[in-house]
């Protein structure tokens, strides 16, 4: 089966939540699942759901939430990481299907090089799905995509002051 690299982007809700149903579904098919998750380091609900599935191995590559600051130098080097861990697992073919969760964030602020990142899913193994995510997809994420969706918000019960829900957004 011919793998495709999907792009999950824009302002809406839902670009990790339709990566996470497609991990799901690929655990039910027998596929192997990496997510790495660039930028993320606080506890997610996902990190507790994950673990009930063997097939799906997940590994933050952030650390503090920077997006209010600068990012530091342990950021980049913790994205550098992430990355090179990876490249390993693409490489190595040691999954089926490797979800890059937020990596749109990392390159937006400059964590990561979009060539890098252009050059490693170009190399992917033809049968391996790739799964982009993030605001601020770049032009050459949408050039080198199968498969782009962008979330739009029209409503959302943030602007009425609602907070994030533990199960529905953390």
């Amino acid at each position: 089966m011919k793998g495709y690299i999907h792009l999950y982007t824009g302002n809406g809700k839902g670009k990790t939540t339709a990566a996470f149903g497609l991990a799901l579904r690929a655990a039910g098919a027998g596929m192997r699942v990496f997510i790495a998750q660039f930028v993320k380091g606080m506890h997610y609900s996902e990190l507790e759901a994950v673990k009930r599935f063997p097939e799906i191995a997940l590994k933050q590559y952030g650390l503090d939430c920077f997006i209010v600051n600068e990012p530091t130098r342990e950021d980049i080097d913790a994205a550098q990481k992430g990355l090179q861990e990876v490249t390993e697992i693409i490489l190595n073919h040691t999954a089926d299907m490797v979800i890059l969760d937020e990596i749109c964030i990392a390159l937006h602020y400059h964590l990561l090089a979009e060539e890098d990142v252009i050059h490693l899913i170009s190399r992917k193994p033809e049968d391996m799905e790739i799964i982009l995510t993030g605001r601020y997809a770049t032009p050459g994420l949408y050039d080198v995509a199968d498969l782009v969706t962008e979330m739009q918000e029209i409503k959302h019960y943030y602007q009425k002051g609602i907070q994030a829900r533990e199960g529905i957004e953390f």
